[in-house]
């Protein structure tokens, strides 16, 4: 039988942005009525079977990317402390609010368990060294503290984070999917689940993460959210031996570097580097596959190689309006040739334009931490400028670290970041329908973990204080 239930505050997903506004109305307002809903499980329930059988029983919903802490869960954990990095809350909201909000947001993890070490700094002449020989290369080193949580810890750190929540008086019903957003006049009443279950309230948070990107896209077009079109970020996955990375590995955990390829000054970066990690395959709404790499505290859980992504970041112009599309379309047909698994091929057979072979895989010194990806070739993947814009990157930072050139270097593809739908907010991240605000990944706002948790914390507060007027 439906459901109808009034509430102050409904909280669509269950990531980092809507877990840390959940925790601050909880915090600041516990006489607050809050209801999250969650189209996937509990974080204890969150298990994955491949990673026992090492191959994807297919779970619907993706336990990896959907439940409680959302693709957070599984991920490395790394929480950048800069504002630089991670999303665009210092465009929203100012330099000064953000690096405040980051701040906060990083107590709280702490509180919850998080490892008092921070990569980045009090290594000032090993830092002159990574920034002089990236100036050497035409990269720019983007200087930001990391935390890291590891993907074992930061599961534990999140399940603390989901008892206090309940403990505190939220409700979040798992297991269900936002169907419809209500919405008349422009302005947002309530939400309806795929069950027929209807909840109103006073104000709604859209923090689907990216995940949920391309379904907040067709609910904007849907009741008239105003938009525009957002940057897609494609790439691959790099694998080399940690002993080639081991001085950035060592210094800053994670060297996030940016450069502006020369034959078509495209932006290209580094991201979520895993050190001593594992390369991991993400299944998307309707299976669709995308590598991604994570990496374990604990000793026993380490490996003897180091993966981070590469990714060309796109900007479009009318009347292209599909940037997730886009991407999907690229890791649609990486998954039509590898069977709807992730591709691999050496950087030797990739700069000579040839398919690698199981037999050549076979005898590369690198062994590749995910089993199950197929030898292929990236370029019946994809267009011709992104393969070159990989190609000048990977030059570029052999220059920095050594080895990365190497032919036995290892790319998976496709990597795809699916934040693409920028959402049109103001500084109390309210959109163009009342009582509706979006925040996080999916809305286009931020790209991690920290940046998601700070924004979770700043719209709690804008709400809190519009229901004081």
């Amino acid at each position: 039988m439906a459901k109808y239930s009034d509430y102050d505050v409904v909280i669509i997903g269950a990531g980092p942005g809507g877990i840390f506004c959940a925790y601050e109305l909880m915090e600041k307002r516990p006489d607050l009525k809050v209801l999250m809903i969650e189209k996937g499980r509990s974080i204890e329930k969150r298990n994955c079977p491949k990673r026992v059988t090492k191959t994807c029983a297919g779970c619907k919903p993706c336990s990896i990317t959907t439940g409680f802490a959302g693709a957070g869960a599984f991920s490395d954990g790394k929480l950048s402390l800069s504002p630089d990095v991670g999303g665009t809350l210092p465009d929203i909201l100012g330099y000064d609010e953000a690096t405040k909000l980051i701040h906060e947001s990083d107590e709280i993890y702490l509180k919850f368990g998080a490892d008092t070490n921070v990569y980045g700094v009090d290594k000032e002449a090993e830092l002159r060294e990574i920034r002089r020989k990236a100036i050497n290369a035409n990269l720019k080193l983007v200087e930001c503290p990391i935390r890291h949580l590891g993907t074992e810890e930061g599961y534990k750190i999140y399940s603390r984070l989901q008892q206090y929540i309940l403990d505190k008086g939220v409700e979040i019903e798992f297991n269900t999917f936002v169907s419809d957003i209500i919405a008349q006049n422009g302005v947002a009443t309530g939400v309806k689940t795929d069950k027929g279950d209807v909840y109103t309230a006073k104000e709604i948070v859209s923090a689907v993460g990216r995940e949920g990107a391309d379904w907040f896209k067709d609910k904007c077009v849907e009741i008239g959210i105003e938009t525009r079109p957002g940057t897609v970020d494609v790439g691959v996955r790099v694998e080399v031996r940690d002993e080639v990375m081991q001085f950035l590995n060592e210094n800053l955990y994670e060297a996030k570097l940016i450069y502006h390829t020369p034959t078509f000054d495209d932006k290209v970066r580094t991201f979520c580097t895993n050190p001593s990690g594992e390369v991991a395959t993400e299944y998307y709404e309707g299976g669709l596959a995308v590598v991604n790499g994570h990496a374990y505290k604990g000793k026993e859980f380490k490996t003897n190689n180091t993966n981070f992504a590469l990714l060309v970041s796109k900007n479009f112009t009318k009347p292209f309006k599909t940037p997730i599309e886009y991407g999907k379309k690229i890791a649609e047909l990486s998954n039509m040739l590898c069977g709807g698994k992730i591709l691999v091929q050496t950087y030797g057979d990739f700069k000579r334009g040839r398919r690698t072979t199981e037999e050549r895989l076979c005898r590369n010194n690198l062994i590749p931490t995910l089993k199950d990806a197929v030898p292929g070739d990236l370029s019946l993947v994809f267009p011709h400028r992104i393969m070159v814009d990989l190609d000048e990157m990977i030059q570029a930072l052999d220059k920095v670290t050594p080895g990365i050139a190497s032919d036995e270097t290892l790319l998976y593809g496709v990597e795809v970041k699916f934040y693409s739908n920028k959402v049109i907010v103001n500084k109390d991240f309210e959109t163009s329908i009342k009582g509706l605000r979006a925040i996080g990944d999916g809305a286009g706002v931020t790209r991690g973990l920290q940046q998601a948790s700070a924004n979770g914390l700043s719209v709690a507060r804008s709400i809190i204080k519009t229901m004081t007027l």
